[in-house]
């Protein structure tokens, strides 16, 4: 692979500051030599121990702290117990690792000043997201995105996925040439993890039933709902629909096409920050502006959305 052909690695700065996520596995790994050895030299390695894997995460922050001291980088590292952060909030697993992740980053940011974050999700990973959120009833073939705006603890982070067009693979097939060593997370083979399932067992399945690879058209499926969404952002903004107070005007809304409609509701959910936003949270809203609908509807992490006097917002 050429890290020089990456559309992020071939614009950025080489001198500004940028915190990089590295877990010790063999992408994160990848990335952070990838930029070290074309001169990236103002990163902060940030490392979470999540507390699930004994001996061998301990083992990891071990690793990641040499390799940032080997490279003349700044090092960050935390440990969270994330099982019983799960436990204790009555989340899944994944999501109180995410949470953590998020809420480590935004220490890091806060104590270095910087809010642009570099994250090694490759193709692969691209076509999981993406067959994961159809399959959990998201809005469209959504995926991750090179750049990205993403509320984190508090901020607002600018978030860079310089790999996401490349494969797995190739990463490892680039570390074993240049003989470096990474660290091999035994959890992704955890049968009981989801998204373990998809990588090992489903898309292996659906690419055995279609005769080919379908990673490469799942990737292109993502990029195509980017688009729309980019189209449905401008439609959004050309409705008019937001009131100076920023409630959603229920008689301009009843007058757009169903699709626009939902896609101001979306829109309009999404930057009041619910969370775990899908299709299912948006019918519940569109209900309320039928005639005789709810006048209040209760949406994921508490969050109260109200129709009042042919307005629609969410209580603070």
């Amino acid at each position: 692979m050429r890290w020089e052909d990456l559309p992020w690695i071939a614009t950025a700065s080489r001198r500004r500051r940028c915190l990089i996520g590295v877990s010790g596995g063999a992408d994160s790994v990848a990335l952070l030599h990838g930029l070290a050895r074309r001169g990236f030299g103002n990163l902060v390695v940030c490392h979470l121990n999540h507390g699930l894997r004994g001996r061998s995460a301990a083992a990891d922050a071990r690793f990641v702290g040499n390799l940032a001291a080997q490279l003349g980088l700044e090092f960050e590292q935390s440990r969270v117990d994330v099982a019983a952060m799960a436990a204790r909030e009555g989340i899944s697993p994944e999501t109180a690792g995410r949470r953590a992740r998020h809420a480590f980053f935004a220490d890091c940011a806060r104590r270095w000043r910087c809010r642009i974050l570099l994250l090694a999700h490759h193709a692969d990973d691209q076509a999981e997201t993406v067959l994961w959120n159809l399959l959990r009833g998201s809005r469209g073939a959504s995926g991750m995105r090179l750049e990205q705006k993403l509320a984190m603890g508090g901020l607002e982070m600018t978030v860079f996925r310089p790999l996401l067009g490349v494969r797995r693979e190739a990463l490892r097939d680039w570390l074993r040439s240049e003989k470096l060593r990474w660290r091999e997370d035994a959890t992704n083979a955890e049968s009981h993890v989801a998204r373990n399932r998809l990588r090992h067992e489903a898309l292996p399945l659906l690419s055995e039933i279609a005769r080919r690879d379908v990673v490469g058209p799942l990737v292109k499926a993502a990029d195509a709902d980017a688009e729309l969404r980019a189209v449905q952002a401008w439609a959004v903004v050309q409705a008019g629909v937001t009131d100076p107070q920023g409630r959603l005007h229920v008689p301009k809304l009843r007058e757009l096409p169903e699709a626009l409609r939902r896609a101001c509701v979306f829109d309009h959910l999404k930057q009041a920050g619910v969370a775990d936003l899908d299709r299912a949270a948006v019918e519940r809203v569109l209900g309320m502006l039928a005639d005789g609908g709810p006048a209040k509807v209760m949406l994921s992490g508490g969050r109260l959305v109200r129709r009042r006097q042919g307005r629609v917002f969410i209580e603070s």
